[in-house]
């Protein structure tokens, strides 16, 4: 066992610049963490940590990126904590080796790099959730506008429809950093059984059963949002999908089928690198 180190976040930020989060506190990290090499454990950690990865990779190429903010997690298998992206890198950056193994109670046991101070949204949101396998916290700017001028999301498109309705909860008890359990939990509690909530003033969070699932959906919220700025230029919305319609078209569209697709698209219209 290694001795216990001190967690590092973000580095201090220039004079101007955004104010870096909190440091988090110590945790240990353990040598023997992550399974040996070709054992059925090492089988499901690898492949899990390169699609975190992976979902990073397109969230930044995807209106997501926010310097080297937002992070990405998955469930460890072996029920230890999430494999998450590491602090201080973009998500355009991120490859296996910035996936890092967090435990429940923010300690990093697995990986050389940093965590995000704000680990309780995902730890919080597994613990209240078992169907959730992967979650997103992100500040995609036309999400954001949404949630600050107030305005219900609209199924005015087919990204639309994937939320609405209901709509979208907003989540308003606080615009500051999501740092403590206690926090995480307020979180998860607004998200309750849906997959998408809104953090006013800040974010947006989504979830799946895996990562493709709540990569897609923090996607195509930042598309709605997009899409329904781009109508208020116009004018105010005069039609949109009713409930039913909607509904319908979340099943005809937004099929599994149709979900393998654009994963896959979204995977090979990376940039190269």
């Amino acid at each position: 066992m290694s001795e216990p180190r001190a967690g590092v976040e973000d580095p201090a930020p220039e004079a101007g610049a955004r104010p870096k989060d909190p440091a988090p506190e110590a945790g240990t990290r353990p040598k023997d963490a992550r399974p040996e090499a070709g054992t059925r454990a090492e089988d499901a950690v690898v492949p899990l940590c390169e699609l975190v990865a992976l979902g990073c990779r397109i969230l930044g190429a995807n209106g997501h990126a926010d310097y080297v903010w937002g992070h990405v997690s998955a469930r460890d298998p072996l029920g230890r904590g999430i494999w998450m992206k590491a602090a201080t890198y973009g998500f355009e950056e991120i490859t296996v080796d910035h996936v890092i193994l967090v435990s429940f109670e923010g300690d990093v046991l697995d990986g050389d790099h940093p965590r995000h101070s704000e680990w309780p949204i995902h730890t919080e949101i597994m613990r209240a959730r078992p169907d959730v396998g992967a979650a997103v916290h992100s500040h995609p700017p036309h999400a954001i506008a949404i949630g600050a001028a107030g305005r219900p999301l609209l199924p005015l498109s087919h990204a639309g429809t994937l939320f609405v309705p209901p709509d979208v909860p907003r989540f308003t008890k606080t615009a500051d950093l999501i740092v403590t359990r206690e926090l995480g939990a307020c979180v998860a509690e607004c998200l309750g059984a849906l997959d998408a909530v809104l953090l006013v003033n800040h974010g947006i969070v989504t979830s799946g059963q895996e990562v493709r699932d709540a990569v897609i959906r923090a996607v195509l919220l930042e598309k709605a949002a997009h899409q329904q700025i781009l109508t208020h230029a116009c004018g105010e919305p005069r039609f949109w999908s009713s409930d039913e319609e909607s509904v319908a078209k979340r099943h005809n569209v937004w099929s599994e089928a149709h979900l393998v697709m654009l994963w896959e698209y979204l995977s090979r219209s990376l940039p190269p690198g």
